[in-house]
């Protein structure tokens, strides 16, 4: 401990290196009053900074004045479009945070516009705030709001509308044919004139950058239901028999009750031994077959795929089982059929 004795040179020596200790360590020295007058003890000053550049945040000791001394320090220099905070000539304290960035190049592309600039803002949001660019609240934009503004990038900026609107829709009507034994073939006749139905439907629709609109159907509602018409059409001539055959069975199967597979023979109204009158009482020709009454009841009516629709009008002694004889109107229809296995169709 010094006391209050002469103030000798070994007693300044040991107080300068004391003071040059604490200097390095980062402190704040300052001399005793007793010594203000020496011209060996100087004033050091050391704060600890807290440094946010380009988003990073680190912590440096320094013993710059300014804050501009600060960023001389640390190599930065600062260009016309920089931003620094707070200002370069303000004086340093403890534990201050320095925030500095670098202004950089980008681009914002919109479909009617390119701008091209050097920004400093700290967001994409913000860059478009300080160009006056509004956005609406469906405006796509890349990258993100929150995200840095890319250096040397591009942000695209996509206008988006949307709206929706409530259609009423027709339901058209569908039309169904029927066959009708009992009209003359080739015949036509509207049973039922049908009536189209409604449907409402909730219609979302996308624009984006005046392009083309997409609808997108978010909901709909029956508000009446169809009714189909009703065509009835007449057969029973081999020329109307044959037409429908050419349908195919996808086309007619919706009124079959049964199918079932059966050897097919053919036979004309002037056979040895035929009168020309049916069991069912019908005059034998085409559209009327020879069937057992035990598989197949008289009057059921049957469609054959390369035959045509018929009626079951008759029997015959050699007409058991799965057997079944086709009639024609000429003898040369009958022998181009021959004899073949057939699939025919019970009609509902």
């Amino acid at each position: 401990m010094i006391g209050r004795g002469p103030l000798r040179r070994s007693h300044v020596l040991a107080v300068s290196v004391l003071t040059a200790g604490l200097v390095c360590a980062g402190f704040l020295t300052q001399p005793s009053p007793a010594y203000a007058g020496s011209a060996t003890v100087q004033q050091t000053l050391s704060h600890v900074i807290a440094f946010d550049s380009q988003g990073s945040l680190t912590q440096h000791a320094t013993t710059a004045q300014t804050v501009g001394a600060f960023l001389r320090e640390r190599g930065v220099t600062i260009g016309a479009r920089d931003y620094v905070e707070p200002a370069l000539d303000t004086p340093l304290s403890d534990r201050m945070t320095i925030t500095y960035r670098a202004a950089v190049p980008v681009t914002i592309l919109t479909s009617h516009r390119r701008l091209t600039l050097v920004s400093s803002a700290p967001d994409v949001g913000a860059l478009l705030e300080a160009q006056n660019i509004r956005l609406a609240r469906t405006d796509e934009v890349t990258p993100a709001l929150a995200a840095p503004v890319p250096a040397n990038g591009t942000i695209k900026i996509t206008r988006v509308l949307t709206w929706e609107r409530e259609e009423h829709r027709v339901i058209p009507v569908q039309t169904i044919h029927r066959l009708d034994f009992s009209m003359a073939p080739g015949t036509r006749k509207v049973v039922s004139k049908g009536r189209a139905g409604e449907r409402v439907v909730m219609v979302s629709f996308v624009q984006r950058d005046g392009g083309d609109v997409r609808a997108t159907v978010l909901h709909s509602n029956v508000l009446a239901k169809p009714h189909p018409r009703i065509v009835a059409e007449g057969i029973g001539e081999y020329a109307a028999f044959e037409r429908f055959a050419k349908r195919g069975i996808d086309r007619t199967s919706y009124i079959a009750a049964s199918a079932m597979s059966m050897i097919a023979t053919a036979y004309t109204a002037g056979c040895a031994g035929c009168s020309g009158i049916t069991a069912s009482g019908r005059p034998a020709g085409h559209g009327i077959v020879a069937v057992d009454p035990r598989v197949i009841p008289l009057g059921t009516r049957l469609y054959i795929p390369g035959y045509g629709f018929a009626i079951a009008g008759d029997t015959g002694g050699a007409i058991r089982g799965n057997r079944i004889d086709l009639g024609f109107n000429s003898l040369g229809d009958a022998l181009r059929f021959g004899r073949r296995e057939v699939t025919v169709y019970r009609l509902k």
